[in-house]
Protein backbone atom coordinates (compact mmCIF):
# COMPACT_ATOMS: atom_id res chain seq x y z
CA UNK A 1 0.00 0.00 0.00
CA UNK A 2 1.14 3.61 -0.35
CA UNK A 3 1.98 6.09 1.77
CA UNK A 4 -0.60 9.17 1.81
CA UNK A 5 0.64 12.72 2.18
CA UNK A 6 -2.68 15.33 3.10
CA UNK A 7 -1.73 19.42 2.20
CA UNK A 8 -3.50 20.80 4.36
CA UNK A 9 -4.30 24.50 3.29
CA UNK A 10 -7.53 24.94 5.92
CA UNK A 11 -8.60 23.23 8.65
CA UNK A 12 -12.21 21.92 8.36
CA UNK A 13 -11.34 20.62 5.29
CA UNK A 14 -7.80 18.97 5.82
CA UNK A 15 -9.33 17.48 8.88
CA UNK A 16 -12.75 16.39 7.26
CA UNK A 17 -10.61 14.50 4.35
CA UNK A 18 -8.49 12.89 6.92
CA UNK A 19 -11.23 11.31 8.72
CA UNK A 20 -12.95 10.27 5.48
CA UNK A 21 -9.84 8.21 4.36
CA UNK A 22 -9.45 6.73 7.54
CA UNK A 23 -12.54 5.51 7.39
CA UNK A 24 -12.86 3.98 4.39
CA UNK A 25 -10.68 1.74 5.19
CA UNK A 26 -12.92 0.12 7.86
CA UNK A 27 -16.23 0.76 5.42
CA UNK A 28 -14.20 -1.53 2.52
CA UNK A 29 -12.72 -4.09 4.76
CA UNK A 30 -14.81 -4.39 8.21
CA UNK A 31 -11.15 -3.34 10.16
CA UNK A 32 -10.08 -0.16 11.50
CA UNK A 33 -6.66 -0.37 8.84
CA UNK A 34 -5.88 1.85 6.40
CA UNK A 35 -2.76 2.87 4.38
CA UNK A 36 -0.81 4.90 5.82
CA UNK A 37 -0.98 8.57 6.03
CA UNK A 38 0.72 11.84 7.09
CA UNK A 39 -0.68 15.24 7.84
CA UNK A 40 1.33 19.05 7.34
CA UNK A 41 -0.62 21.58 7.82
CA UNK A 42 0.90 25.59 7.47
CA UNK A 43 -1.68 27.66 8.61
CA UNK A 44 -3.46 29.28 5.92
CA UNK A 45 -3.19 32.30 7.55
CA UNK A 46 -0.23 33.33 6.96
CA UNK A 47 -0.90 33.17 3.31
CA UNK A 48 -3.69 35.32 2.86
CA UNK A 49 -1.85 38.87 2.72
CA UNK A 50 -0.57 36.87 -0.59
CA UNK A 51 -4.13 35.48 -1.81
CA UNK A 52 -5.49 39.42 -0.93
CA UNK A 53 -2.67 40.07 -3.65
CA UNK A 54 -2.92 37.87 -5.91
CA UNK A 55 0.50 36.69 -5.47
CA UNK A 56 0.26 32.79 -6.05
CA UNK A 57 3.96 32.05 -6.34
CA UNK A 58 4.48 33.15 -2.51
CA UNK A 59 1.46 30.84 -1.72
CA UNK A 60 2.90 27.80 -3.70
CA UNK A 61 6.37 28.45 -2.25
CA UNK A 62 4.59 27.83 1.31
CA UNK A 63 2.61 25.01 -0.17
CA UNK A 64 5.64 22.76 -1.13
CA UNK A 65 6.91 23.43 2.03
CA UNK A 66 4.51 21.44 2.90
CA UNK A 67 5.03 18.94 0.04
CA UNK A 68 8.98 18.57 0.99
CA UNK A 69 7.87 17.41 4.97
CA UNK A 70 5.48 15.18 3.71
CA UNK A 71 8.18 13.48 1.18
CA UNK A 72 10.40 13.37 3.92
CA UNK A 73 7.65 11.46 6.16
CA UNK A 74 7.76 8.78 3.36
CA UNK A 75 4.45 9.60 1.50
CA UNK A 76 4.47 8.42 -1.96
CA UNK A 77 1.79 10.94 -3.51
CA UNK A 78 -0.62 14.17 -1.90
CA UNK A 79 -3.77 15.68 -1.81
CA UNK A 80 -4.17 18.49 -1.04
CA UNK A 81 -7.98 19.32 0.35
CA UNK A 82 -8.16 23.10 -0.72
CA UNK A 83 -9.64 23.86 -3.76
CA UNK A 84 -8.18 27.23 -3.49
CA UNK A 85 -4.99 26.22 -3.40
CA UNK A 86 -4.83 24.48 -6.23
CA UNK A 87 -4.74 28.07 -7.86
CA UNK A 88 -1.31 28.50 -6.34
CA UNK A 89 -0.11 24.62 -7.32
CA UNK A 90 -0.89 25.09 -10.58
CA UNK A 91 1.36 28.33 -11.03
CA UNK A 92 4.87 28.46 -12.33
CA UNK A 93 7.35 26.63 -10.23
CA UNK A 94 9.89 23.58 -9.69
CA UNK A 95 8.12 20.32 -9.77
CA UNK A 96 6.70 19.33 -6.42
CA UNK A 97 8.55 16.84 -4.63
CA UNK A 98 5.93 14.31 -4.85
CA UNK A 99 2.70 13.31 -7.40
CA UNK A 100 -0.57 14.59 -6.70
CA UNK A 101 -4.42 13.85 -7.34
CA UNK A 102 -5.78 17.11 -8.77
CA UNK A 103 -9.28 18.41 -6.64
CA UNK A 104 -10.84 20.14 -9.84
CA UNK A 105 -10.33 16.95 -12.03
CA UNK A 106 -11.38 14.42 -9.46
CA UNK A 107 -14.39 15.99 -9.55
CA UNK A 108 -15.28 16.71 -12.98
CA UNK A 109 -14.75 12.85 -13.59
CA UNK A 110 -17.43 12.25 -10.80
CA UNK A 111 -19.22 14.73 -12.61
CA UNK A 112 -19.09 13.24 -16.02
CA UNK A 113 -19.82 9.61 -14.78
CA UNK A 114 -23.24 10.58 -13.09
CA UNK A 115 -23.63 12.07 -16.45
CA UNK A 116 -24.11 15.83 -15.39
CA UNK A 117 -24.28 18.26 -18.03
CA UNK A 118 -24.77 21.43 -15.54
CA UNK A 119 -23.07 22.12 -12.63
CA UNK A 120 -23.46 25.11 -10.11
CA UNK A 121 -20.27 26.23 -8.42
CA UNK A 122 -20.27 26.98 -4.53
CA UNK A 123 -16.54 27.47 -3.25
CA UNK A 124 -14.74 30.75 -2.05
CA UNK A 125 -14.22 34.17 -4.34
CA UNK A 126 -11.16 32.56 -5.78
CA UNK A 127 -12.80 29.49 -7.01
CA UNK A 128 -15.71 30.99 -8.46
CA UNK A 129 -14.11 33.74 -9.93
CA UNK A 130 -11.17 31.73 -11.17
CA UNK A 131 -10.32 28.90 -14.22
CA UNK A 132 -10.18 25.48 -12.46
CA UNK A 133 -13.63 24.48 -12.44
CA UNK A 134 -15.33 26.25 -16.00
CA UNK A 135 -11.85 24.49 -17.13
CA UNK A 136 -11.95 20.39 -15.78
CA UNK A 137 -15.93 20.79 -16.59
CA UNK A 138 -15.62 21.91 -20.20
CA UNK A 139 -12.55 19.31 -20.89
CA UNK A 140 -15.70 16.78 -20.21
CA UNK A 141 -18.29 19.11 -22.00
CA UNK A 142 -20.14 20.25 -18.85
CA UNK A 143 -21.20 23.61 -18.20
CA UNK A 144 -20.21 25.35 -14.99
CA UNK A 145 -22.95 27.55 -13.37
CA UNK A 146 -21.55 30.52 -10.84
CA UNK A 147 -24.28 32.26 -8.33
CA UNK A 148 -25.26 35.76 -9.13
CA UNK A 149 -22.69 38.47 -7.73
CA UNK A 150 -24.04 38.88 -4.55
CA UNK A 151 -25.05 34.91 -3.97
CA UNK A 152 -21.21 34.75 -4.54
CA UNK A 153 -20.67 37.32 -1.68
CA UNK A 154 -22.48 35.48 0.27
CA UNK A 155 -21.07 32.14 0.10
CA UNK A 156 -17.39 33.43 0.11
CA UNK A 157 -18.17 35.77 3.23
CA UNK A 158 -19.49 32.59 5.06
CA UNK A 159 -16.36 30.47 4.16
CA UNK A 160 -14.14 33.33 5.65
CA UNK A 161 -16.08 34.01 8.61
CA UNK A 162 -17.60 30.85 9.60
CA UNK A 163 -16.65 27.95 8.45
CA UNK A 164 -12.54 27.92 8.60
CA UNK A 165 -12.93 28.53 11.87
CA UNK A 166 -15.33 25.78 12.64
CA UNK A 167 -18.83 27.64 12.82
CA UNK A 168 -21.82 26.29 11.59
CA UNK A 169 -24.92 28.40 11.47
CA UNK A 170 -28.61 27.52 10.70
CA UNK A 171 -29.00 31.22 9.05
CA UNK A 172 -26.39 30.27 6.51
CA UNK A 173 -26.77 26.74 5.74
CA UNK A 174 -30.55 28.16 4.87
CA UNK A 175 -29.08 30.55 2.60
CA UNK A 176 -26.38 27.95 1.26
CA UNK A 177 -29.61 26.47 0.35
CA UNK A 178 -31.44 29.21 -1.06
CA UNK A 179 -28.32 29.66 -3.39
CA UNK A 180 -28.56 26.02 -4.50
CA UNK A 181 -32.19 26.82 -5.30
CA UNK A 182 -31.34 29.19 -7.48
CA UNK A 183 -28.73 27.40 -9.48
CA UNK A 184 -31.66 24.66 -9.49
CA UNK A 185 -34.05 27.15 -11.37
CA UNK A 186 -31.17 27.89 -13.83
CA UNK A 187 -31.54 24.81 -15.11
CA UNK A 188 -28.46 22.80 -13.55
CA UNK A 189 -28.36 19.42 -12.61
CA UNK A 190 -25.60 19.20 -9.16
CA UNK A 191 -23.90 21.40 -7.20
CA UNK A 192 -20.09 21.16 -6.57
CA UNK A 193 -19.52 21.86 -3.18
CA UNK A 194 -15.60 22.71 -3.91
CA UNK A 195 -14.59 24.82 -0.97
CA UNK A 196 -13.91 21.98 1.45
CA UNK A 197 -15.71 23.02 4.34
CA UNK A 198 -19.00 23.33 2.84
CA UNK A 199 -19.93 19.68 2.97
CA UNK A 200 -20.02 20.52 7.07
CA UNK A 201 -22.61 22.58 6.46
CA UNK A 202 -24.62 21.38 3.55
CA UNK A 203 -25.45 17.42 3.27
CA UNK A 204 -26.89 15.58 0.44
CA UNK A 205 -30.00 15.36 1.97
CA UNK A 206 -30.84 18.89 2.70
CA UNK A 207 -29.91 20.17 -0.54
CA UNK A 208 -32.20 20.94 -3.89
CA UNK A 209 -29.79 19.81 -6.19
CA UNK A 210 -27.17 16.20 -6.06
CA UNK A 211 -24.32 17.51 -4.57
CA UNK A 212 -20.43 16.41 -5.80
CA UNK A 213 -18.30 16.74 -1.94
CA UNK A 214 -14.88 17.60 -3.35
CA UNK A 215 -13.43 16.63 -0.06
CA UNK A 216 -14.86 13.58 0.16
CA UNK A 217 -14.84 12.43 -3.31
CA UNK A 218 -10.68 12.98 -3.15
CA UNK A 219 -10.36 11.10 -0.10
CA UNK A 220 -11.92 8.39 -1.88
CA UNK A 221 -9.85 8.51 -5.00
CA UNK A 222 -6.79 8.72 -2.57
CA UNK A 223 -7.86 5.43 -0.86
CA UNK A 224 -8.19 4.00 -4.54
CA UNK A 225 -4.79 5.12 -5.01
CA UNK A 226 -3.38 3.71 -1.85
CA UNK A 227 -4.65 0.39 -2.11
CA UNK A 228 -3.54 0.25 -5.58
CA UNK A 229 -6.85 0.37 -7.53
CA UNK A 230 -6.22 3.66 -8.96
CA UNK A 231 -3.08 4.37 -10.97
CA UNK A 232 -0.62 6.82 -9.34
CA UNK A 233 -1.30 10.32 -10.52
CA UNK A 234 1.97 12.01 -12.48
CA UNK A 235 0.63 15.73 -11.28
CA UNK A 236 3.40 17.50 -9.81
CA UNK A 237 2.47 21.06 -10.03
CA UNK A 238 1.96 23.90 -12.75
CA UNK A 239 0.87 22.66 -15.94
CA UNK A 240 1.36 19.52 -18.09
CA UNK A 241 1.23 18.83 -21.87
CA UNK A 242 -1.87 20.37 -24.41
CA UNK A 243 -2.19 22.78 -21.81
CA UNK A 244 -3.94 20.71 -19.40
CA UNK A 245 -3.49 21.49 -15.96
CA UNK A 246 -3.26 18.35 -14.19
CA UNK A 247 -4.14 15.56 -16.53
CA UNK A 248 -5.64 12.50 -15.31
CA UNK A 249 -4.44 10.05 -12.83
CA UNK A 250 -1.74 7.85 -14.94
CA UNK A 251 -1.50 10.45 -17.87
CA UNK A 252 1.99 11.05 -18.82
CA UNK A 253 3.49 14.39 -18.24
Amino acid sequence: MRHLGVLAHSTGGAALCFLTFCEEGFHRTGRNEHPDVTLDYIAFGYSMPAWEAGDHATVRATLATSAERLARAGADFFVCPDNTAHMALEAPGPDLPLPGLHIAEVVADQAAAEGRTRVGVLGTRYTMDGPLYPRAFAARGIAAELPDAGDRDLVDKVIFTELVNGVISEASRREYLRVIERLAARGCDAVALVCTEIPLLITPEVSALPTLDSTRLLARAAYEVAVGERPMPVWRGGGTREGSPAGRAGEPS
